[in-house]
């Protein structure tokens, strides 16, 4: 059984920033599942006994060899969106996180094409489809 696609799944969202009005996007690569080329906060799906807050920090680890300094809840959305034809769904636990900008590095190459800071006035283009959803509802809180 897959997650999001044969049951509803749980993802982490997080929003890196470095608390000087820059946000960490990532550009996903062509191995990635889908949306190739778009630019995405980081996020993970929780594991079974996991615990969310060490999801987020595993993850942000994991992905941009660095710590979680501070974190703060936004919210959860339901995530639906199509992959290869089949509806999917997922509960996306979205999290502002607090990290060291100068420790930041692209901790999975394979996955991403690019890692880069950008000022929340200026995002790049494209964006990934489920960014502009949320990007709309806590923006005001970066």
């Amino acid at each position: 059984m897959r997650k999001g696609e044969d049951f509803t799944g749980v993802t982490i969202v997080y929003f890196c920033h470095d608390g000087n009005g820059k946000l960490l996007l990532s550009k996903r690569s062509t191995n990635c599942r889908d949306e190739h080329g778009c630019w995405e906060p980081g996020g993970g799906a929780l594991e079974f006994g996991e615990a969310v807050t060490d999801t987020l920090r595993r993850e942000i680890r994991e992905e941009y060899c660095t710590d979680v300094l501070e974190y703060e809840f936004l919210g959860y959305r339901d995530a639906h969106r199509t992959h290869n034809g089949k509806p999917t769904h997922w509960i996306a636990l979205d999290f502002k996180v607090l990290v060291d900008a100068s420790k930041v590095q692209n901790g999975e190459p394979h996955k991403f094409d690019a890692i880069e800071w950008f000022d929340t006035k200026q995002l790049p283009e494209p964006l990934h489809s489920q960014f502009g959803i949320c990007w709309e509802r806590y923006k005001d809180r970066f």
